[in-house]
């Protein structure tokens, strides 16, 4: 199962969002203010987000 860690120092969440908007699995949603993963099983390893992520907070491992 893939592993998604957020780094919350570095993410600029509500001001960007890119991760939500890019995500084909929808696994990444935004509460109160912080990206959080809803499903991590769900993530197909694209990598999407982490490429997209415009301050690198974003790494998925396997």
């Amino acid at each position: 199962m893939p592993r998604i860690e957020i780094d919350h120092d570095k993410c600029d969440a509500s001001d960007c969002a890119e991760c939500v908007d890019s995500c084909p699995m929808s696994i990444f949603q935004l509460e109160n203010n912080k990206i959080i993963t809803k499903s991590g099983e769900d993530c197909n390893l694209c990598e999407m987000c982490q490429d997209l992520c415009p301050s690198s907070a974003i790494n998925i491992t396997e």
